[in-house]
């Protein structure tokens, strides 16, 4: 099994939950490829781009892929897992943002999506690198398109989900998980990073991908 790493947005391919997952994953001899969904930059992403990338890292896999989705990359691990589904095996989402740009997910207040959309670009601290980058307002636009709360999920998937999470709200998450019965959801006393959880999650996740029988 390939285990690809959808880091999220204004993150980066070596996070925190990116750099556990390695560790973990190259112990025990498990190809794990960590993407940099920002490449070949944060200010021209879009989610299509990056689920265009996501297909081309699954192609190039030469063993059923698993993916491990972390926010917004767990959004696009719900419509890569549809779109590609004869080719993904298993999803593990970490507080996925299912309601990304749609109303009840709160990117941002409408003055500033005003504001997006009269400069073109706008300023978002990126994490990974620590300062503000400009994002154009097409990737705002392009989201628009996808519906991942809606989207076809049909490989056995672990969810976890921090109820103290700021961004991504968990009764959201507990709605998407409690309508697809392959889906297994672990609500945890964590905020919207998880790293507190890692150990917790780990727990789950190396028997659910490890010992999982190859599709």
């Amino acid at each position: 099994m390939t285990v690809l790493y959808l880091h999220g947005f204004a993150s980066g391919a070596g996070s925190t939950k990116a750099r556990y997952f390695r560790d973990r994953f190259r112990e025990r001899g498990v190809t794990f490829d960590a993407l940099d969904l920002d490449a070949p930059d944060f200010t021209s992403m879009t989610m299509t781009r990056s689920l265009e990338q996501i297909a081309g890292a699954v192609a190039r896999a030469g063993d059923p892929v698993a993916l491990i989705g972390s926010s917004l990359g767990g959004t696009l691990a719900i419509l890569a897992a549809d779109r590609l589904s004869d080719r993904i095996s298993r999803v593990v989402l970490l507080a996925p943002a299912v309601m990304f740009a749609k109303p009840g997910h709160h990117l941002l207040e409408p003055g500033r999506l005003e504001e997006w959309r009269r400069r073109g670009t706008l300023s978002f601290f990126h994490y990974a690198l620590g300062e503000e980058r400009p994002l154009r307002y097409a990737f705002y636009e392009d989201s628009l398109q996808y519906d991942a709360f809606g989207a076809r999920l049909v490989q056995p998937a672990l969810v976890f989900q921090g109820i103290r999470d700021a961004s991504v709200d968990c009764r959201t998450v507990e709605r998407f998980a409690l309508a697809r019965p392959n889906v297994t959801l672990s609500l945890l006393d964590d905020d919207h990073q998880l790293t507190a959880s890692l150990p917790r999650i780990w727990e789950d996740v190396e028997p659910f991908l490890l010992a999982a029988p190859s599709r």
